[in-house]
């Protein structure tokens, strides 16, 4: 049996593309690992500004960061869509986010920040301290300004994923769990998918949407694709009365906070986990347990009273802050779905911007820029 399409990952882009492809009548099959399954230990934030810290560090790719930021807002929009047509309660807020700093250096630098992504579109203004503490009394006296972002917010991915799961078993899609894919081999009438256990799987054509395994699953057929798998840290604290209204960030350290419905505060951010083990599977570093919990009561003091349930470590994937979409050069059967800096954000409206390609209709946002061809030698030297 030859299917249309083979999607290979089962992270949010190779969910909802499925769900997508499969109500355009196209015969799908989703194959996933599972290994660094970084949808399934996500934190659930919802990002749309541009990340301050990341300007100051990379700023050779700020421009990437600026033509890719337009998908974000429309990103959320597409999670609105997406849980009104799943009729599903995943806990999507877009209650807005808050990027705090500390002194009135940074502060500055957010409101350049903040002025440029007005022009770029955004609904973004800054807070002071004073206009701070109005809508987020929970802030310590350490937080000197924000900059606000009204299209933020939160969902709860566990509720997410298993929502987008049942709707793909309703629609009898094949779904290959634990199944790794190690290579592609082209041929004139399919490619053939060769899997870890032996099996091959046969598809006309095939989506890379496997996170940083796509630089991998591309060297098979000879082409780069320079994704990298970052394992970082998050924490999640016992239920409390609610307290975070809003995604909170900080522009210069690595945080983020959210409270769920359930009261549950989850933090994150960006503090680094590390690989063991044969399998390289994500592991909790103690130092990044210390640091960011000692800087989530530092931003938000009644914190330091819970109970802190559980630590655990995910899989981020990272590239040039840009998104990876379309087909390989040279191979116009296999085609890459690898979202930009936020991944989870962008997965809904990504997976359908990848879904229009393969359907060779407009995906509704320019993706030159965004295409595989970018890391080829021509493009590169």
């Amino acid at each position: 049996m030859t299917h249309d399409i083979a999607i290979i990952g089962g992270g949010i882009i190779g969910l909802c593309l499925a769900r997508d492809l499969a109500r355009e009548g196209q015969d799908v099959v989703l194959i996933d690992s599972g290994h660094h399954a970084g949808t399934t230990v996500n934190a659930g934030s919802l990002h749309v500004q541009m990340q301050s810290r990341f300007l100051r560090m990379y700023p050779e790719l700020v421009p990437n960061l600026e033509a890719s930021l337009p998908l974000y807002p429309a990103a959320v929009r597409s999670w609105q869509a997406l849980a009104t047509d799943l009729g599903a309660e995943f806990e999507l807020r877009r209650s807005g986010g808050l990027m705090v700093c500390e002194t009135p250096e940074h502060y500055e630098f957010l409101a350049r920040k903040c002025t440029r992504e007005r022009e770029l579109g955004l609904d973004v203004e800054m807070l002071d301290r004073a206009a701070l503490r109005r809508i987020a009394p929970y802030l310590g006296e350490a937080v000197h300004g924000a900059e606000f972002c009204a299209d933020e917010g939160k969902l709860n991915p566990l509720l997410a994923n298993e929502a987008l799961r049942r709707d793909l078993h309703a629609r009898a899609v094949p779904h290959h769990a634990n199944t790794r894919v190690t290579r592609i081999e082209p041929q004139p009438d399919a490619m053939l998918l060769h899997c870890a256990g032996g099996e091959v799987v046969r598809a006309g054509r095939a989506v890379l949407a496997s996170g940083a395994g796509t630089a991998g699953l591309a060297a098979s057929l000879g082409l780069h694709v320079p994704v990298v798998a970052e394992p970082l840290h998050m924490n999640i604290t016992e239920a409390a009365a609610p307290l975070i209204l809003h995604l909170v960030q900080h522009a210069e350290r690595m945080i983020t906070l959210k409270q769920l419905a359930a009261g549950q505060v989850v933090i994150g951010g960006g503090w680094p986990a590390r690989f063991s083990g044969a399998q390289d599977f994500p592991t909790v570093e103690p130092a990044s347990l210390i640091g960011n919990l000692s800087l989530a009561q530092h931003i938000v003091p009644p914190i330091g009273d819970l109970r802190l349930l559980r630590s655990w470590a995910g899989v981020n994937t990272t590239a040039d802050g840009q998104c990876i979409l379309g087909p390989l050069p040279g191979e116009p059967r296999v085609h890459v779905a690898v979202p930009g800096d936020a991944g989870y954000t962008l997965g809904p409206l990504v997976a359908a911007m990848a879904a229009a390609l393969l359907l060779g209709r407009d995906p509704g946002f320019d993706v030159a820029r965004f295409t595989a061809a970018r890391f080829s030698p021509a493009a590169t030297g």
